[in-house]
């Protein structure tokens, strides 16, 4: 399971943000984009799931299992989100939220169970029946996460996840949610702008970023200021 994108240059109107910009992500990593605010990147997310409004447009090419994902409406790339703020709908109780994500397929006690088991893993079976409200940020944080990977996506878009949380928090989700994608073995794609937040290891794009291919186990860092964009 892999995502590529391949040529892709992003246009705001008649100006061009970047690209083109080609990278592809394997099955269990997490690839990071960085840059200052403006130059895209939650832009790229929003069209790699299907969600990019004008005065925004983009030129190339979107695979996902080698796929075109860019032919399907958003609710069937199979792409998964996950913002900096937790979304939880806030008159669900948490297990209302967790069965929510769920693909249709799973029906009357099913989905309960599935949400019940996903609980408990968390070890937040007794905040079941709460409201959203009721729980801390990392409560929040969590079932957001999982919610989200109920849903059994191909892959995992990141929009800064972890910058509404404090030091020890963010830590702690952090590594909780590489473990995840690890787990399910499906690619994803953060942008950030905290350095500490890329994955040891990870590969990781510094504004500006190049206009050439970025090879899978390759890592990319420019010493020169980020331009405004």
């Amino acid at each position: 399971m892999t995502l590529s994108v391949d040529n892709f240059t992003l246009f705001q109107g008649e100006h061009q943000l970047f690209g083109p910009l080609s990278f592809t992500v394997s099955h269990g990593e997490v690839f990071t984009l960085m840059g200052p605010s403006g130059c895209g990147k939650s832009t790229l997310l929003n069209a790699i799931a299907g969600h990019l409004t004008p005065p925004f447009h983009f030129t190339g090419n979107i695979t996902l299992a080698e796929q075109a994902v860019l032919p399907l409406a958003s609710n069937e790339r199979k792409i998964g989100l996950l913002f900096q703020d937790d979304l939880l709908f806030p008159h669900l109780t948490v297990r209302e939220n967790l069965m929510f994500g769920l693909p249709k397929r799973y029906r009357g006690a099913e989905r309960q169970a599935r949400a019940n088991e996903t609980l408990a893993a968390l070890s937040l079976s007794e905040q079941a029946d709460k409201l959203p409200h009721a729980l801390s940020g990392g409560q929040r944080a969590r079932i957001s996460l999982m919610r989200m990977l109920l849903s059994e996506p191909q892959a995992v878009l990141l929009d800064e996840p972890f910058s509404k949380l404090d030091k020890t928090l963010r830590t702690a989700f952090r590594q909780f949610v590489f473990e995840q994608i690890q787990a399910r073995q499906i690619p994803a794609i953060m942008v950030t702008h905290d350095e500490d937040d890329v994955p040891a290891d990870g590969r990781v794009l510094h504004w500006p970023w190049p206009t050439s291919t970025v090879d899978a186990g390759s890592s990319h860092s420019h010493s020169q200021e980020p331009p405004s964009c």
